[in-house]
């Protein structure tokens, strides 16, 4: 098959949570799916595309009755918050102007940027556009993730790299990228770079260990898997073990 699952839609619902937590009725679940749309629109335009770019990783969106609360994952705190909150209060203010709506925003610090697909990614892509080599700037991402703890991560870069009349695709890979075991804690990160000869797609996988490593630090660790498939019972291998060929049948 094409293996073009999302990485992150694949994983939904069963090891990792939603980014946005509401539930509306029919009637206006297409008008909340569109304003969270255009929040992390403006978001994205506001503190990543434009300076002194604050590096956003994510952001995540729970409505209450009378509000709705976004959480902004970032490397760069004090800049989104700016002198005195400044910056964040005119950010919260453009928000409740876009939809209409009372906002409050809320700032998550990430304290290990190399360990964060989307900010490698969106650190990549701001290289390319100031004409960096892809070539190193992607080993050293993959050098610096592996030496910051990461068990494996794998980076693409798709579209007219250095300039070149026809668009190709560079791999860089350290390390094991298990895309399939649902257990696995798989971080994926995609930005574009819009340069002056065309735009430049960079996606990033990163493995971090299993899940069980990151619930109870170590207890976790060491509690067994849950039994998955057919149910055991008297034949091979059953709670009775396997049967003796010299009783017959």
């Amino acid at each position: 098959m094409g293996q073009k699952t999302h990485p992150i839609g694949f994983r939904i619902g069963v090891t990792e949570d939603w980014r946005s937590r509401w539930y509306a009725p029919k009637a206006a679940y297409a008008e909340f799916l569109i304003e969270d749309h255009k929040i992390r629109q403006h978001i994205d335009r506001r503190l990543n595309r434009t300076a002194p770019f604050a590096g956003c990783a994510g952001v995540e969106i729970e409505r209450t009755r009378n509000e709705v609360k976004v959480l902004i994952a970032t490397a760069r705190p004090g800049m989104v918050i700016g002198p005195k909150g400044a910056e964040v209060d005119k950010l919260r203010e453009e928000l409740e102007e876009l939809i209409d709506r009372k906002v409050s925003v809320n700032i998550k610090e990430i304290k290990n940027p190399d360990l964060n697909a989307q900010l490698i990614a969106l650190d990549i892509a701001e290289q390319l556009k100031k004409r960096g080599s892809f070539r190193r700037m992607m080993k050293m991402h993959c050098d610096s993730a592996i030496a910051a703890g990461a068990k494996g991560i794998k980076i693409i870069c798709k579209g007219r790299l250095g300039g070149a009349e026809m668009s190709r695709m560079e791999t860089q890979k350290l390390g094991s990228i298990p895309l399939q075991t649902l257990q696995a804690r798989v971080e994926y990160g995609f930005a574009q770079s819009f340069t002056t000869y065309g735009a430049i797609g960079v996606r990033v996988w990163l493995y971090r260990g299993d899940y069980r490593e990151f619930l109870n630090g170590d207890e976790a660790a060491d509690t067994p898997p849950p039994e998955t498939g057919r149910r055991r019972g008297r034949g091979a291998g059953g709670s009775h073990g396997p049967r003796n060929p010299e009783q017959g049948a």
